[in-house]
């Protein structure tokens, strides 16, 4: 694996660290910043921001380029399927986030397979029924056969959209109407990610392609 690309993965798909990983990283970072600035490393030590465990330590013996490399390595081993490398589709370089949709090497654009935008507001799963993301079209126009480009949300997932409902939610004296875009095709891991995580406030990308 290259550095770039441990970059991109230590970047963007932190959330998938260790919990010791990510003390070793925040000791990395602060130990940085108070280089030159003995009563600041000392006041960081104190509030633990700054560790002296070798349990933690330990992970960047071999300098910050290695763990990095080291950690992207393990995730890539562990959790593949949570990971989305955004290449480009024409020179299959890598773009500069999972986000991108124009390649900084080739110079090609693939905005056009964005149909629409949708915001969630919640998940939730019926017996024998598919699993809904329930929020609002924010631009463009859904159909079914289209999928979820759910980068955005988190997962390395663009499942299918099988069903497309309508319906009034009320709230606190209000309603409005909300859709619900159901589909088959996550795991119950990825279920309870999104039922677990809620609203997001920014929307994610409905494509024709994947």
């Amino acid at each position: 694996m290259d550095r770039e690309t441990s970059q991109y993965i230590r970047n963007y798909f932190s959330r998938l660290m260790t919990d010791h990983e990510k003390l070793a990283l925040k000791h990395h970072m602060y130990m940085d910043k108070t280089d030159d600035n003995a009563h600041m490393r000392k006041l960081l030590i104190d509030r633990g921001w700054i560790t002296q465990t070798p349990e933690i330590t330990q992970y960047l013996k071999n300098g910050y380029e290695e763990f990095e490399l080291s950690v992207a390595q393990r995730i890539m081993e562990e959790t593949p399927d949570q990971v989305f490398l955004n290449h480009c589709p024409k020179c299959h370089t890598l773009a500069r986030t999972p986000y991108a949709r124009q390649c900084r090497f080739c110079g090609h654009d693939w905005h056009d397979i964005v149909v629409a935008q949708f915001k969630l507001n919640r998940a939730f799963q019926v017996t024998n029924r598919p699993f809904f993301l329930l929020g609002q079209i924010t631009k463009g126009e859904i159909e079914k056969g289209h999928f979820m480009d759910l980068t955005f949300l988190g997962l390395n997932k663009r499942p299918m959209i099988e069903a497309i409902e309508y319906g009034l939610r009320r709230e606190d004296g209000s309603s409005w109407e909300e859709v619900g875009l159901g589909t088959n095709e996550l795991t119950e891991e990825d279920k309870a990610y999104l039922i677990k995580a809620g609203s997001f406030i920014t929307p994610f990308d409905i494509i024709r392609e994947r």
